[in-house]
């Protein structure tokens, strides 16, 4: 598996978590159940040797205290300035903080039983030290307050839950409880055994976050603290954090440009700029974004490019909107075309149609799967193709649109290359027919979908092109690559149309992998009601269709500042690194303090009821 698709992987942990209401109603549940379990277990050991006092008991040690620490953490948080700790994550921290705790103590009750021996007290100790550094690990690495600020917020569910405890042992009157070498004992080895566990996770944090902060500057915890605000919020603010490790590149950004009666009717953009990282950082929603800056209907399809050509902010796309509508102003129109014709070269398949004094090549490795072809790569099929075919601009699009995990990026000496560079050999010009163009359009939303089925915000774009009786579908999803096989279910599906041709595209938008399943290609569900949005848009677009004339386009884009050729491809591996060293640190460093802790929270403390 590749470095990308390691760190993709890590989205299965992005997830919902509940409203505020549903996790104070699961500690309270939780908290009494868990003391009527107890009671059930081991009775002799129980508070109260009373099921139903015994939840009680234990919802005014364990949850009273958890619903109080959920506030009183985001609070404090808060006056620190802290960042991501809304009361449903602090109230869902509690929760499963509290969790642990009872589930510590129901396996303490269970060997209480089995061997006669009293270990409540203990049990709850050790399950107090874990919860904190729990606490302390969570709050570091999400709210940018600091470790030290993080590990005193983190004693608080802890201390609340021991305070009530010796409240409910005082007023049962428990007075053997309260001897002063016990407390002192009890005290002490709270602080040892805390000091151990958080020493653990400040070594194993500390390792871990290394090989960032020396590659390119970042911090670990920052980066995953901005990554949460912004999944939560939409924050941009993890774009500042992307400027540190920015580079200025060149690249360039070809266009079709169709002019009907009242002015343009139709722009077909292909930037050789990549639409990532994810969500709405950087370039992510480049299609949806550079569609809107222009008054017709605009389809932004995938240029050759990878994550190294991703924009680290949302400004830069207002670079290649300058560079088109620059070249917009020198493009020459006809009224003449050619068919659509395809041609294939091993794993190679292109479709190229003729505007005017330019070309586009629409690429796929259909039905095989594929990735982002590179940059370099794209420029060596342009210039090629211009000196093959004689043209002045060459519009090369990556289809995007046939995804396996296992795809990978079509890098320079991939046997891939060298197909495409033979399929661009074969294409004939000496028998190139130019006619009069129509062309009609269909811009839908797909409202009733959305990133969840791996539709991004611009939904689907149809554009017919009509030349010498031939109708050739353009159709573009906004979307992250297509799951394979659906290109051919699309294009079966359509076969009894008024079409004599189709390609389907995708933008290659990252607006929509921000899910658990880490990539997500349309096509994974609702197949059906995504064709019916297709035939939809077809029928919509031919209705739609005019006699227009064509000009092509070519422009540098300068200085757009991006990841970069070197940075992109670091930050990944680094963060794939880091999951495969951590896989091997954690456990090691975690376990042996809990073995520690363990070690010194029972060890010799243990009363053998005779």
């Amino acid at each position: 598996m590749s470095s990308m698709s390691s760190v993709a992987g890590l989205s299965k942990y992005i997830t919902t978590l509940p409203v505020t209401r549903k996790s104070i109603t699961g500690i309270c549940i939780m908290s009494f159940l868990t003391g009527v379990i107890y009671c059930l277990i081991a009775p002799k050991y129980s508070l109260t040797n009373n099921i139903l006092l015994e939840g009680i008991s234990s919802f005014m040690v364990l949850g009273v205290s958890s619903i109080l620490s959920g506030s009183l953490n985001q609070y404090g948080v808060k006056i620190l300035h802290g960042i991501n700790l809304k009361i449903k994550h602090s109230m869902f921290l509690s929760l499963l903080s509290m969790i642990f705790i009872a589930f510590i103590l129901i396996i303490g009750g269970i060997i209480s039983a089995l061997f006669n021996i009293d270990l409540f007290i203990n049990s709850l100790l050790f399950g107090c030290v874990l919860v904190y550094g729990f606490n302390t690990l969570v709050l570091w690495s999400t709210t940018q307050i600091g470790f030290s600020k993080s590990a005193i917020i983190g004693l608080i569910q802890p201390i609340l839950i021991l305070a009530l405890l010796i409240l409910i042992l005082f007023l049962g009157s428990d007075a053997s409880l309260f001897s002063t070498p016990l407390i002192i004992n009890v005290t002490i080895k709270t602080v040892i055994a805390c000091l151990i566990f958080i020493l653990a996770i400040y070594s194993f944090i500390t390792i871990a976050a290394s090989p960032l902060k020396k590659n390119l500057g970042i911090g670990m915890l920052d980066l995953l603290s901005l990554f949460i605000m912004h999944m939560n919020e939409g924050s941009d603010l993890l774009e500042s954090t992307f400027e540190n490790m920015g580079e200025a590149i060149d690249t360039v950004v070809t266009f079709i440009s169709f002019k009907g009666k009242n002015g343009i009717k139709s722009l077909f953009i292909s930037p050789s700029v990549h639409p990532g990282p994810l969500g709405n950082i950087g370039g992510s929603n480049m299609p949806t974004i550079l569609a809107s800056k222009f008054d017709h209907f605009t389809m932004v399809a995938h240029g050759p490019s990878t994550h190294d050509f991703n924009p680290i902010s949302v400004s830069e796309i207002d670079k290649i909107e300058a560079s088109v509508k620059e070249g917009l102003k020198k493009v020459e129109y006809s009224k003449y075309a050619t068919k659509f014709k395809r041609y294939s070269m091993n794993a190679a398949n292109i479709g190229v149609q003729f505007f005017n004094k330019g070309m586009v090549i629409l690429s796929t490795f259909a039905p095989n799967g594929s990735d982002d072809i590179e940059f370099g790569v794209g420029l060596t099929m342009m210039t090629q193709s211009i000196s093959n075919c004689k043209v002045k601009d060459s519009v090369i699009v990556d289809c995007h649109n046939s995804f396996t995990p296992e795809s990978g990026e079509v890098l320079p000496g991939n046997p891939e290359v060298f197909d495409l560079i033979d399929v661009i050999n074969e294409i004939k010009t000496d028998e190139t027919k130019y006619s009069s163009i129509k062309v009609g359009c269909c811009e839908d939303r797909m409202e009733t979908l959305d990133k969840h089925e791996g539709i991004g915000e611009s939904g689907l774009k149809t554009m017919i092109i009509e030349v010498d009786n031939q109708r050739t579908a353009y159709v573009l999803f906004d979307s992250n690559n297509m799951e394979i096989g659906f290109r051919q279910e699309i294009m079966d599906a359509v076969k009894d149309l008024d079409i004599d041709e189709i390609e389907v595209m995708t933008t290659d938008t990252h607006t929509v992998n921000t899910l658990s399943r880490g990539y997500n290609p349309v096509g994974i569900e609702k197949r059906p009601e995504i064709i019916e949005y297709v035939i939809k848009s077809i029928k919509e677009a031919i209705d739609d269709l005019e006699e227009v004339e064509v000009g092509t386009g070519t422009k540098k884009i300068k200085n757009l500042n991006t990841f970069g050729p070197k940075n992109s491809t670091e930050l990944i591996s680094t963060i794939s690194s880091i999951v495969a060293v951590s896989k091997i640190i954690a456990p090691v460093l975690l376990i042996t303090a809990l073995f520690i802790v363990f070690i010194w929270i029972f060890y010799g403390n243990l009363q053998i009821i005779g």
